[in-house]
């Protein structure tokens, strides 16, 4: 990995998430992609007002300087930081930036959210990993030296998860961390006998030519065992893959990815499947 894109928005959250890209760039010999999204209305732009176009320029003005003011911290010394500003704040607009600088990873900062403004709002991370076709890392907390020793890796081990599970697996050999594999097995329509879970986990070891352990950890809903997993296994970073579902499908079905991403303590990595 060389190119991080690290969305920043002035808050503590986006300079937890610098100093993990800084760490990570740092070890890497990797570059930074500071960008940050100006919320311009496109009818304020496009306005044909002297007043309202000197007053836009003037907000362009300083948000550049406060942005670049920002971005001069000392953990940032001896990195290659590109500052990146776009006028709109539209998350899509991050797969073009991400395509146009061939970046490998989106690292953002979150606080989360939960309740009914989770339901109707949602937070930024959790947009980003809707949208994103690159893994995105979420960052809840301050971390001076980033580095993940053990690391959980959930799915459902079908077919469709191998694409994230081998990018999961190069992330931890790129960090030298353990990955802990893990089946999350919930009463309901979705329950599996232990040797029809043990079956489906067989053939996915065969595809991924991989003979890892998997541990089969039942729990009432997938997002909590995950979590009470994680836990358990003092892992410093989760991995999971993400549909990324959008419009009424996300409404209806939603996403664990998502809602890891959105309430776990620790840090999330997602991959879009």
């Amino acid at each position: 990995m060389k190119k991080f894109i690290v969305p920043v928005d002035f808050s503590e959250q986006s300079e937890y998430a610098l100093k993990v890209a800084a760490s990570l760039a740092k070890r890497h010999d990797a570059e930074i992609l500071a960008l940050h999204m100006l919320e311009l209305s496109e009818a304020f732009i496009s306005s044909s007002e002297v007043n309202q176009h000197q007053q836009m320029l003037f907000l362009i003005k300083l948000a550049e300087k406060r942005f670049s003011d920002f971005v001069k911290k000392p953990f940032l010394e001896g990195v290659q930081v590109t500052p990146i500003i776009k006028h709109f704040k539209v998350f899509n607009e991050l797969n073009e930036v991400a395509k146009e600088q061939g970046a490998d990873l989106i690292i953002m900062g979150s606080h989360g959210t939960d309740g009914l403004k989770e339901l109707f709002i949602g937070s930024n991370a959790e947009k980003v990993v809707r949208n994103m076709d690159i893994p995105v890392l979420v960052i809840k907390n301050d971390w001076d030296d980033f580095k993940v020793e053990q690391m959980v890796f959930a799915c459902d081990f079908q077919k469709e998860n191998l694409p994230a599970y081998k990018k999961a697996k190069a992330f931890a050999e790129l960090l030298n961390a353990q990955m802990n594999l893990v089946f999350i097995n919930t009463p309901g329509d979705d329950f599996l006998s232990t040797s029809d879970a043990y079956d489906r986990i067989s053939k996915f070891q065969n595809l991924a030519h991989n003979g890892q352990e998997v541990e089969i950890y039942n729990h009432y809903t997938i997002e909590k065992g995950i979590l009470e997993f994680s836990e358990k296994t003092n892992a410093d970073l989760i991995a999971i893959p993400t549909h990324g579902r959008k419009g009424l499908l996300h409404f209806f079905m939603g996403s664990i990815g998502e809602d890891i991403a959105n309430h776990s303590k620790i840090p999330v990595m997602t991959f879009k499947i």
